[in-house]
């Protein structure tokens, strides 16, 4: 952690507002506090994902807990996000310091154009001298909205953004081999791969009961993490300081890979799929073995409602999911192709149908 330049932080509604809805002002100042020291030298940069939009627009529109309804959700998001960020911006003026809200969605992650933006403006701001605040734009998400309590999206915006630790703060201050709310259970301090937690049952809820995360979000997230070659720690909101001191606080996530290409990390953990294609025994072999693109000549049948540039699943005969992809297809477009090789659809169809179904480069295998 000392010699980490660029960080990642990401904090839970839980850390951020009281059990009934609202900011809790003096907590958003304590984060704000620690931060600020650690930028305050001009020799690191943090990026700052925090969830807590949601939760913050729940007293003001006189909702006691946080909705179910998807309608109602976007309604207190879009309350709560300009509170949220009003509030980051009044407390980190107090240090002299500039915040730019960026607002993600999966088409951010996913879509080749989206993903190159949202990299050039992080990038930017850091370079400036501004403190990124990130969150899903829960205000226009559907599905989406459910994304991992932003624990996802703080992993792939580590990766993004190239940094070179990301901390996981909670209420909870690390990782337990049990409850830790009952006698004899233990911190796991460090984690070297997933070997070392196959036996811990991890808890799936918040306690707080404001946000939609728990333990199994935020320790998929350091897997993911992890797994891009970035170093994570996971603790509690309170021990924010020591976590970015290097002081022993919480459970240190070991890297277990190599950063990959972005895009394909973003696109094998953060994509919906629109829809499904089932490809022959030999066309699995090609996409799995062989790295190759998909071709019409391969994909035996097609499921789904999904346009040109859509992520889809790619399945095996038995319907086993083994790679996803961009398509270059309509829906609507891919019966016609089915079975059919690449020169004799350009002969009868035209010169734009000369293409791969889902190209390599827009291609990651998932099993």
């Amino acid at each position: 952690m000392t010699e980490a330049r660029r960080i990642v932080v990401k904090v839970g509604s839980s850390s951020l507002t009281t059990a009934s809805g609202g900011l809790d002002a003096d907590r958003v100042d304590a984060l704000v506090d620690v931060l600020a020291k650690v930028r305050s030298g001009g020799e690191k940069e943090i990026v700052l994902v925090s969830s807590g939009a949601i939760a913050a627009g729940l007293a003001p529109l006189g909702l006691t807990r946080r909705p179910k309804d998807l309608a109602r959700q976007q309604a207190a998001a879009s309350v709560g996000q300009g509170l949220l960020v009003a509030r980051y911006t009044a407390s980190f003026a107090r240090y002299g310091v500039r915040v730019g809200q960026v607002l993600l969605t999966t088409d951010d992650t996913s879509r080749r154009a989206h993903y190159r933006n949202a990299y050039r403006t992080l990038d930017q701001l850091l370079a400036m001298g501004a403190l990124p605040v990130v969150n899903e734009n829960d205000t226009v998400a559907t599905d989406e909205i459910r994304f991992g309590d932003n624990d996802r999206l703080a992993a792939l915006v580590a990766h993004l953004v190239r940094a070179d630790m990301l901390v996981l703060l909670s209420d909870v201050d690390g990782l337990y081999d049990g409850d830790p709310a009952k006698p004899g259970t233990s911190r796991i301090a460090q984690v070297t791969g997933p070997q070392d937690i196959a036996h811990v049952e991890i808890g799936a809820a918040g306690k707080a009961g404001v946000g939609t995360g728990g333990m199994v979000t935020k320790v998929e997230a350091a897997r993911i993490a992890a797994a891009a070659g970035v170093p994570v720690v996971l603790t509690s909101a309170s021990r924010a300081a020591d976590a970015l001191a290097g002081r022993d606080t919480g459970t240190y996530f070991h890297p277990t890979g190599r950063r990959s290409a972005d895009r394909l990390l973003w696109l094998a953990h953060a994509s919906t799929p629109q829809g499904s294609l089932t490809l022959d025994d030999g066309a699995v072999r090609a996409v799995v073995e062989g790295k190759k693109s998909l071709l019409a000549a391969g994909i035996a049948g097609v499921e789904g409602d999904f346009v040109a540039g859509d992520p889809v699943e790619l399945r095996d005969a038995e319907g086993r999911a083994v790679a996803r992809g961009l398509v270059n297809f309509d829906a609507k477009e891919i019966p016609r192709l089915l079975g059919r090789s690449t020169p004799e659809l350009a002969r009868e169809l035209g010169p734009e149908y000369e293409r791969e179904v889902v190209h390599r480069d827009d291609l990651v295998v998932i099993r």
